[in-house]
């Protein structure tokens, strides 16, 4: 061949995806992605990624996008894509030294009405997120950056984020916590299931508040005793 295979720009933009109902998301919002936890093992992202701003929780249908090596290009373009009620979801090909998310790109995800994003490698400009007061999580701070190279980038395939296989339209909840991903199908059963874990919760605290001891309401006391009497 006569040309530079790799000078070919290699850009893919699939359909946004249905966009999860309100009502469901709402009732995501409700429920701390560390309840899910206890009767979970799966689809939790890798606890580096952590929240920019604690104590925010967030639900929303994930938007992905794949970002090679330094080249941001792609995600650029997605700001111009996404809707009320987006998470966006950054792949980075295992890069962890260029921070492909910053003040600008914040403040035009938040004017495109994003609830947060989930970004596997580091972000720049705290500042502006704070100021922003846009939910972001990634492995922590970086002051070197991606550029406009318009090299390659896709926008809503499969991707990789914190160990994690996300698809467009997968349901997101993001707390101070964590990053959960659920299968559309399955989020009203786990968000159902956690709400009823921790109005149960709230039951056990007024338990304590009135005396009882917490080995005893758990069943910690009957396992040890059954072992130290005998």
């Amino acid at each position: 061949m006569s040309f530079d295979e790799k000078a070919i720009p290699m850009f893919v933009v699939n359909a946004m995806p249905g966009q999860i109902a309100a009502a469901l998301i709402a009732k995501m919002e409700r429920v701390e992605t560390a309840t899910i936890g206890h009767f979970l093992h799966s689809g939790f992202i890798d606890r580096e990624l952590r929240a920019v701003l604690p104590h925010k929780r967030v639900a929303g249908t994930a938007v992905t996008v794949r970002l090679p090596h330094a080249d941001s290009t792609v995600l650029h373009y997605l700001t111009r894509l996404v809707r009320p009620g987006d998470f966006v979801v950054v792949d980075r090909c295992g890069d962890d030294k260029h921070a492909c998310w910053g003040g600008v790109v914040t403040h035009a995800m938040k004017l495109g009405g994003i609830v947060g994003a989930v970004i596997d490698g580091p972000a720049t400009d705290f500042i502006e997120i704070r100021r922003a007061d846009l939910p972001i999580w990634c492995r922590g701070p970086s002051p070197i950056t991606t550029k406009i190279l318009g090299l390659e980038g896709a926008i809503n395939v499969a991707v990789s984020v914190g160990g994690q296989t996300v698809h467009p339209g997968d349901a997101v909840i993001a707390d101070e916590s964590g990053v959960l991903v659920l299968e559309p199908a399955r989020a009203e059963w786990a968000a159902d299931k956690a709400i009823a874990m921790q109005q149960g919760e709230l039951v056990l605290l007024e338990r304590l508040r009135n005396g009882e001891k917490l080995p005893d309401i758990s069943g910690a006391s009957t396992m040890v005793e059954a072992w130290t009497h005998h």
